[in-house]
């Protein structure tokens, strides 16, 4: 049997030199808007649970509902200077789409006001449909390089799915980090070619949605779709059909698809840190386990096979 991940391990993010755990608390589930209603005392107690079980670094953005407040009660009394943050800005509900520097000065300090923090970690140009504006003069790179300058962020990334966008502001070198996702995962490896870049730039790299919409989370992911994502047409969408394929393997195999999944990421030491959400103090525990879930040596080799069917 091989070891299961160490999920408590570092490190470091690129350039920055923050040094973040290799399992991140992902913020968009606490928030309430985008997977269904939390309370304010689950979001907070969902917090304190990766806190407690060693997560270092929690992501966040304005556009998640009640994350950025719900995250700044949680970490109230002392815990924030044992955390790495970061926020986003061009998706405030209020500035939505803007990526002016004056829409980024107004966006960051409202993130640092619900926070209840004097500064941010890491601050991510979130979504742009195109960098001219944000790179442009008086943009959003040039606020956030400003705010780096006076301390009150310590790190600029991009947080955007397009691989085109990514690859600009690696180049840049203005970046410290990259937040890509839906693209690093059993389902799909097509970031590859970027986390071989960012690393050649001594960018640092974080992986979202290695669960892929919970299609990765260890239930027939049909069922899953059915359930929580009724929306999803099932004849249409080929993650849905590659994803049935791995479980069917995960069955036969007798092995935690969700295990695998994380710890596929994990792996990948190119990649300084996986964002997993939870929107509970059981969920977060039980992503914690399947981190460190013992998995066959031989697990890796049979997945590859069944990946290429």
């Amino acid at each position: 049997m091989s070891e299961g991940r160490d999920v408590l391990a570092r490190r470091c993010l690129g350039r920055s030199g923050l040094e973040v755990t290799t399992l991140g608390l992902g913020g968009a589930g606490i928030g309430g808007k985008a997977y269904g209603a939390v309370s304010d005392d689950d979001a907070i107690a969902t917090v304190r649970q990766a806190v407690q079980m060693g997560v270092t670094y929690i992501d966040t953005s304005p556009l998640y509902g009640e994350s950025e407040r719900r995250i700044g009660l949680a970490l109230d009394g002392g815990l924030r200077e044992h955390i790495i943050l970061s926020t986003k800005t061009g998706t405030h509900p209020r500035w939505r789409g803007e990526y002016s520097a004056t829409a980024t000065y107004k966006s960051i300090e409202n993130s640092l006001r619900l926070l209840k923090t004097d500064y941010i970690d890491l601050a991510l140009i979130h979504d742009p449909p195109d960098l001219q504006q944000a790179f442009g003069s008086q943009g959003a790179l040039e606020a956030l390089e400003d705010l780096k300058a006076q301390g009150v962020i310590h790190a600029i990334g991009l947080g955007v799915r397009d691989h085109a966008l990514l690859r600009t502001a690696i180049l840049s070198q203005r970046m410290d980090a990259i937040l890509t996702y839906l693209d690093y995962n059993l389902v799909r490896t097509t970031a590859t070619p970027l986390l071989d870049m960012a690393r050649a730039y001594d960018v640092g790299v974080i992986n979202g949605s290695p669960l892929v919409m919970g299609f990765l989370s260890g239930r027939d992911p049909v069922a899953h779709v059915r359930t929580s994502l009724p929306w999803i047409d099932e004849e249409a969408c080929e993650e849905l059909g590659i994803a049935k394929h791995l479980w069917n393997w995960s069955q036969k195999a007798q092995v935690d698809l969700q295990a695998v999944a994380l710890q596929f990421s994990l792996r990948q030491d190119k990649i300084a840190t996986t964002l997993v959400g939870a929107m509970s103090p059981t969920e977060v525990a039980h992503n914690v386990a399947a981190c460190r879930r013992q998995l066959p040596v031989a697990i890796w080799e049979e997945l590859e096979r069944a990946r290429v069917k």
